[in-house]
């Protein structure tokens, strides 16, 4: 089959549009590419503490059942 007919302009000018939101108004996809970036950023050094925080939850809990074993 020949594409050679096919009408490719309708395309190219869709394309060219800033992507809108769902009221139409025209969207930042740069600024909000950064806010998410961020929002990713925060999210791990959450995960982070929260990993550091529970290490130390296990630490306290292992010296608390030594000292039972021990009678202390």
């Amino acid at each position: 089959m020949n594409n050679d007919d096919v009408n490719d302009d309708e395309s190219e000018t869709t394309s060219n549009v800033p992507p809108a939101d769902t009221s139409g108004k025209p969207v930042d996809v740069v600024e909000r590419e950064l806010e998410d970036s961020d929002s990713d950023a925060e999210s791990l050094d959450e995960a982070r503490n929260q990993e550091r925080e529970a290490e130390e939850l296990r630490r306290k809990v292992a010296e608390i059942e030594r000292k039972v074993a021990d009678g202390n």
